[in-house]
């Protein structure tokens, strides 16, 4: 697998820099970058901090669940409304089929 072309790909789909991806996993940018190009390859620990940054498990890093999970930005989207009231989570649906028209 090409670690760092899957960085790359998942960080794009989720619409982050890689500044803002790097500050969420809490790496420096360059260490990103060097992932990103194949310069490097993640530790596991490494590898962990930027699931969590983008929301998702190493097993969909890894494309273990291909086909049976949702893409990123609406996995994000769910995480996102989770808490909300019943109320803005109406109003959320009725603002998406408002955009759909």
């Amino acid at each position: 697998m090409d670690f760092g072309a899957r960085i790359k790909q998942l960080r794009e789909t989720a619409g982050l820099s890689q500044n803002e991806l790097a500050r969420r996993a809490g790496i420096a940018q360059s260490s990103l970058s060097y992932l990103e190009t194949g310069a490097k390859s993640p530790n596991v620990e490494t590898l962990l901090h930027i699931c969590k940054a983008l929301g998702i498990t190493v097993s969909e890093f890894l494309g273990e669940n291909e086909g049976q999970s949702l893409p990123a930005d609406l996995r994000q989207l769910l995480r996102e409304a989770e808490g909300l009231t019943p109320e803005q989570r109406r109003k959320l649906i009725e603002f998406i089929r408002s955009m759909k028209e």
